[in-house]
């Protein structure tokens, strides 16, 4: 059984999440849009928030989210219990996301990163897993 991965966007990462949630298929994942569903202005909370309410309540045990700078949509999904949302605009922060601090959302900054890029950092964050050990004992001096 293939496993489901959140996915959620405002306006500005619309388009962008559109080719991702194609991406996901490819890479042997079910991808669960949660919306936005056009390039219509809406406000980042209103999908950050059933994102992050999905992560934490375990539905899934990864999400990826998209606004325009990734900013407003990760401080969204940060203020959930349980969730580590990253910001990530390159491989290695989304590799260092994984391993060290255990992310499971990954925050894309659709107006600031190009398609190829936004795959790479989806690759890795899906396929990367957390090293545990030193960092262990740092995660969980994040409070709940």
């Amino acid at each position: 059984m293939k496993e489901t991965i959140a996915i959620a966007s405002d306006h500005a990462g619309y388009q962008m999440k559109l080719v991702i949630v194609k991406y996901i298929e490819e890479l042997g994942y079910t991808p669960n849009d949660l919306g936005a569903y056009s390039s219509k202005s809406v406000d980042y909370p209103d999908f950050g928030h059933p994102l992050a309410l999905a992560v934490e309540k375990g539905e899934y045990r990864l999400g990826i989210s998209l606004c325009g700078s990734g900013n407003g949509i990760n401080m969204v999904a940060n203020k959930h219990q349980g969730i580590r949302a990253a910001l990530c605009w390159n491989r290695e922060i989304a590799r260092l996301a994984r391993t060290h601090n255990d992310a499971n959302i990954c925050s894309l900054p659709a107006r600031f990163i190009d398609i190829e890029t936004a795959k790479e950092i989806v690759d890795v964050f899906l396929r990367t897993r957390f090293e545990g050990g030193r960092h262990q004992l740092r995660v969980e001096k994040i409070p709940l």
